[in-house]
This record gives C-alpha cells, structure tokens and sequence, in this order.
C-alpha cells in the first residue's frame, strides 16, 4: 500500500507528491511549523490526508513544547492549532481533526504533559488508521455501483495519495477491481496542477488498473461518443444539502455527466461533512497563487505578470450528484435527510 504519511519518533513523515510522478521522495518534518507549510505547499494534499497531518502536527508541536507550566501549554496549543487551521481554507476535514485533537487535550489537560503527549499521539494515530478502515468500508459499499466492464471518468486525485491510504474514489475503484470486475479509468489530468496526470494515473498504474489520461477539455467528447459509464470524484467539504467542493472544475464534468444522462458519485468520509452549513454558497473557495496557472512545472505558458484567477475548489449542486459514498452507506436525494441519517448512525454506536 502506498504510504501517503506515517507517525514516527523522529517526526512526521510525508510523500512529497509536488515531486511525482518523476520523483518518490519522503520528507521528515520535526516541527510542526514545517507540517503546516507542507499542508500549504501541497507536498501533502487531499481532504483526509489533510486532516490527519494537522492531527499530527499538532500532536508533534505539544511533543515538542518548551512549555514548563499548563497555562503555558494552553496558549502554545492554541497558537499550534491556529498554524495548521490557516493552511487550507476549504478542506473541512482539516477542521475536524484540530476540534478532535483539541478535545483530547481537553479530556487529558489535568494528567500531566507526558500523559497529554501521549494521548495526543495516539489520537492522531488512531485517526490514521480509521481512515484507512473509512476507505475500504466506503469501497466496499460504492463498488456496487460500478458494473463490470465500467469505463470510470475520475477528475483530481482522490486515491491512497489523498488519504491515510487506499483511497475514496480510488477505493471504491480499487474495491470493484478486488471484487473481479473490470474496469478501465479515463482520469482527467486536472489543471493547474496535474493531479490526475501526475498521481492518478501513477497509483492506478502501480496496481495495474488501466488508466487512460485525457485533458480536462476532452471530458465531454469522450461523453458524447458513449465511452464513459460512471463519474466518480472525491470531496472536501459537503453541505447539509449535499452541496459538493471538490477540484476545480468537477463542476463542469457534473454537468457533463448530467447532460448525457451519467452517473455522478462523490465518496467521501463522514468527516468531509459539514451538516453545519445549508448549501454550497457557504464553503469557502481557496484562491492560490497565480503561477500555479501562468506555469507548469516552473515552466512559462503564459505572459509574465498577466492577470490570472486560480480558484482551488468548485461546487457541484446536489442535483448533479447521483449519489455520496461513505464508510457508513450511501446517501441518496434528499440529502438533508440521507447525510444526517448516515452522520448519526455513528454517533448512536459511539463510534
């Protein structure tokens, strides 16, 4: 299984995936400083995977501490926490696991700073290891949407790249192959960064999936000359009303999708939700720099200084959205009853 990012004693450890597919390079971060500029940077990137490095930023930035008292401690993780919130805007799971590393320190603040290190470093651990049992629930549900012999239409990378391991769409793809069904993959090669053509396309070919890359503009030609089955992307957030951001321009290739009458799936974790919002006019949209889309790779392809927008992230209406995967089932319209019902199920098991 590729190792996206790993807990270890000497620090946090993360593929950098700003290198591949040419390069399989492993960063070890000791400061949790440099944990948030690798969240910022993209040498680790994708919802959950986001998250789970913020967890353990935060749980390396309390080993870390020169705190001597508690009060001390308070503000060093408040300080901590603000560091890695401000990385990625739109990524809820990011989120969710500083609220869920602050509620641990919370729970274990009295026992002393060994006792909260400890904890905390076990939280982000089990956090790790709960994602990659997420993914594979979520595969195991979501592959029975996909047919055998399916040609799958993914856009960005949301694979074992953009998690703890495995993946969410990519898992739903890896647990249809697992289950002998064949399928072949058109990934789109997700401008400005390539994500599909870089690390898509590089994951899938580690595990012998066929994979065809197109570019992003080719999506509706393949559409209309009946050459794709199924959409199936990731997400970073989703609204109460199923409102999905993802990649920039998975809103185009839902439309896409709706217009030649083809399946759209999300699968993302429970965490990806955020129930606390109505619609996807309340996610905000990451905007980053400008070079990003003037270059690839570091390479000119357009004017120096020309005026450039470089939005991350899109939103999908819930109309568009056939269905949403998650570790707990799949939800279907209307969405304000089918996601919460999901998000509460595991709140009634404690889990």
């Amino acid at each position: 299984m590729i190792k996206t990012i790993e807990w270890t004693d000497s620090g946090v450890v993360m593929l950098d995936q700003r290198l591949l597919p040419t390069q399989e390079i492993y960063n070890s971060y000791s400061d949790y400083r440099d944990v948030a500029e690798a969240i910022r940077s993209m040498v680790i990137r994708g919802a959950p995977a986001i998250g789970i490095a913020a967890a353990m930023g935060i749980a390396l930035g309390i080993k870390m501490t020169h705190a001597t008292e508690i009060g001390k401690l308070d503000r060093e993780l408040d300080h901590i926490c603000e560091t890695l919130s401000k990385t990625r805007p739109t990524a809820v799971n990011l989120f969710w696991a500083v609220e869920r590393m602050r509620a641990v320190y919370t729970r274990t603040r009295s026992q002393g700073f060994e006792q909260i290190c400890k904890a905390l470093i076990s939280e982000a651990q089990r956090m790790h290891q709960e994602d990659i049992q997420a993914n594979r629930d979520m595969g195991r549900y979501g592959q029975e949407l996909i047919p055998d012999g399916a040609r799958i239409l993914t856009h960005c990378n949301a694979g074992a790249l953009a998690t703890a391991g495995y993946g969410t769409a990519l898992g739903v793809i890896r647990a249809a192959v697992e289950a002998g069904k064949q399928v072949h993959v058109f990934s789109d090669e997700t401008r400005p960064l390539l994500q599909g053509a870089r690390l898509t396309a590089w994951e899938l070919n580690k595990d012998n999936i066929p994979v065809t890359v197109i570019a992003d503009n080719m999506a509706g030609h393949f559409m209309q000359k009946g050459k794709i089955d199924c959409v199936i992307v990731g997400a970073d957030r989703i609204a109460a009303n199923g409102d999905t951001a993802n990649k920039i321009g998975t809103f185009t290739v839902s439309v896409l999708a709706r217009e030649h009458g083809i399946p759209f799936y999300v699968a993302a974790p429970i965490s990806t939700l955020d129930l606390s919002i109505p619609d996807g006019g309340h996610i905000p949209i990451e905007e980053r720099d400008p070079d990003e889309v003037r270059k690839i790779q570091g390479v000119p392809i357009a004017p120096e200084n020309i005026s450039v927008a470089n939005p991350a992230f899109d939103v999908t209406p819930y109309r568009y959205v056939s269905a949403i995967i998650t570790e707990r089932g799949v939800a279907r319209s209307p969405y304000e009853s089918s996601l919460r019902t999901l998000a509460e199920k595991g709140s009634a098991s404690g889990s």
